[in-house]
């Protein structure tokens, strides 16, 4: 058997919460988060996933790079109001049954809703994962894309986050109220309105 060198690539972005990295293969994001430190992402990726080397890919290359490219567009859109244009990168994590079903359902979760740890166990199919479903959260390696900041305490608070609760409050307030997304009605791209 030969095993094939998978490269990885991967891009940082500036965003109003900070820098904004993204680690993909040739099909899908692996992990993202707001951190310029490419080598903590890369050990969030599961290890069967990041077999193979990283290779930086430079923001004047990325149109060659179909999955960053659209990771850039939708992360951009998504910081100038269009809060769901990150639904539809595709996404890809390992981990158990459980974990893997959990993350599926974190991405069904719309923008400008928030949902309680113990609900989103419920979701899950399992109401008395709470545990479990905090831990899908706590492992998810591709923040933004798969919105676990959506998910806060029962009792209001903000729970934790991989990078901070300034920027998982921020995330809540930017999809608290989203701006109209053009693809929506295109007549609002129109100059004349």
């Amino acid at each position: 058997m030969t095993l094939l060198k998978k490269y990885l690539h991967h891009m940082t972005l500036a965003t109003p919460d900070g820098p904004f990295s993204v680690i993909a293969d040739q099909d899908h994001v692996l992990a993202s988060g707001w951190t310029p430190d490419i080598s903590a992402l890369i050990e969030l990726i599961h290890p069967a996933l990041r077999q193979g080397s990283a290779a930086k890919t430079e923001m004047g290359d990325i149109g060659g790079h179909r999955v960053l490219a659209q990771a850039k567009q939708s992360v951009e859109a998504y910081y100038t109001g269009d809060t769901a244009a990150v639904d539809s990168v595709p996404v890809h994590q390992r981990s158990g049954p459980f974990r893997e079903h959990a993350w599926a359902v974190l991405r069904e979760i719309e923008a400008g809703q928030s949902l309680s740890y113990a609900e989103y166990a419920r979701r899950a199919g399992s109401p008395a994962a709470i545990r479990a479903a905090a831990g899908a959260c706590a492992k998810n390696a591709a923040a933004l894309f798969v919105p676990c900041h959506r998910i806060i305490r029962t009792d209001g608070g903000l729970g934790g986050f991989r990078y901070g609760l300034e920027i998982k409050q921020s995330l809540l307030q930017r999809e608290a109220a989203p701006a109209p997304s053009l693809r929506a009605d295109p007549r609002l791209a129109s100059p004349a309105r």
